[in-house]
């Protein structure tokens, strides 16, 4: 077993932000939740450590994972990566140090490492342009130094393995040489890197596992964010494929990733699923936007919205349909409706144009619609309301009182008429 150090006391600065880097979110989740995440598979003994809006940075990762320590980087005595690890205690003899601005990391990847005997494993990255990152120099298979970009000759800038800034270490090295260094560089920062030179001197192994930039790319600004969604998001994708689920035009979807689809699902182009919403055997058109909510055999759009707390059963929701916090089944809703806080059940037919009015400008209220209810179209549902099974609703009607099992129910202006007035109004003759 090994202990896992996970680094996200950075404050992020290339972001242009106030939300901390390792919060900004890929594919509905915080950068930091996919390091965490997948160092748990790996290990019982976790530790992140923290700096910079620690207090919030703790509080969104505790929504996830309650058995990992937060270590906070004395950062005015120590900063810098070999700063942030001076903080940390693993308790088992090998130790995993990670960033936590690495989302596209796995724990299969991980475990390459742990394949390799030596006192130090890093990993390295081979570039065709290598600027800004950290050069490593390899000779005979084994690391001799790591040079950061600042400090490096135009000679060692030309070097194009760069370290990609993950180690498996032996928790004696860090233990003898984390308290030898020093922060006499360019940027007075103790680097953790520097211990490599430390371990090479003391005749300690070192060696270097070339990884795909892909897996360990970090992300450093908005533009890298974006690049690494993507990434994600098409993993995601190609799982689900391979899994059976129909996707057109692929690269336009969005599906967050703790969305779940069941059996041989349907997504059309331009649809985004979001939040822990659940798709079963179903059929999602064209631009429809699915949140937190379940969809079981059903047809849901074209440009349909379910919002949070719905769930839909064998039934089918039109174009410009939005729902919200409500239960379906077997209820067919073909356009431009409302229906929020909602009970409807089945054989119920929702006309185009109504909506449940379920909110007073104060409080919610909820409305109840039985079996085989007919709504004509432009009706308004004013809750609290009960519509009985076998009931018909007359087209244009606003309801404000229940409705019983069997009755018409219509709220109308008389209409008039005025004959001949078109001719009038506009003084033609008739």
């Amino acid at each position: 077993m090994t202990s896992v150090i996970i680094m996200a006391a950075g404050a992020g600065t290339r972001m242009k932000s106030t939300t901390p880097k390792v919060l900004h979110k890929i594919s509905g989740k915080e950068m930091l939740y996919y390091s965490i995440n997948e160092a748990a598979k790996l290990s019982n003994d976790i530790e992140v450590v923290v700096y910079h809006q620690k207090d919030r940075v703790i509080q969104a990762m505790r929504k996830y994972f309650s058995d990992i320590r937060f270590i906070t980087q004395e950062h005015s005595k120590f900063p810098g990566t070999g700063g942030a690890v001076k903080c940390c205690s693993p308790k088992h003899n090998k130790v995993f140090i990670l960033n936590g601005d690495m989302p596209l990391v796995s724990a299969d990847e991980l475990r390459k490492f742990e394949n390799i005997d030596a006192d130090i494993v890093m990993s390295v990255i081979h570039l065709d342009d290598p600027d800004g990152y950290g050069r490593v120099v390899i000779q005979n298979n084994e690391v001799i130094k790591i040079i950061e970009q600042k400090d490096a000759t135009e000679e060692e800038k030309q070097i194009k393995f760069v370290n990609a800034g993950v180690y498996l270490i032996n928790k004696e090295i860090l233990e003898k040489f984390l308290p030898l260094l020093d922060n006499n560089n360019a940027s007075k920062e103790y680097y953790l890197t520097d211990i490599i030179d430390l371990a090479k001197k003391a005749g300690k192994t070192i060696k270097a596992i070339e990884v795909k930039e892909e897996n360990f790319k970090g992300v450093n600004t908005k533009y890298d964010l974006a690049n690494a969604e993507r990434i994600h998001q098409n993993r995601i994708k190609q799982k689900l494929m391979r899994n059976g689920v129909i996707m057109h035009l692929p690269e336009t979807i969005f599906i967050e990733n703790d969305v779940k689809l069941i059996g041989e699902c349907e997504i059309e182009s331009g649809c985004v699923l979001k939040g822990n919403s659940i798709i079963d055997h179903s059929l999602i058109k064209a631009n429809s936007i699915i949140e937190d909510a379940k969809i079981t055999n059903s047809e849901i759009g074209p440009m349909a919205r379910i919002r949070p707390d719905s769930e839909i059963i064998d039934s089918k929701i039109g174009n410009f349909v939005e729902i919200k916090k409500s239960a379906l089944n077997n209820v067919k809703a073909g356009h431009l409706s409302y229906l929020g806080d909602s009970e409807i059940d089945s054989g119920t037919n929702i006309g185009a144009g109504t909506i449940t009015c379920n909110y007073d400008g104060k409080n919610k209220y909820k409305t109840i619609i039985g079996k085989n209810v007919f709504i004509g179209s432009d009706s308004q549902l004013v809750a609290p309301l009960t519509i009985e099974d076998d009931t018909m609703i007359a087209a244009g009607s606003t309801i404000t009182k229940n409705v019983k099992k069997g009755e018409l129910a219509i709220s109308r202006t008389p209409q008039k008429t005025i004959k001949n007035f078109f001719y009038k109004f506009f003084k033609k003759e008739g």
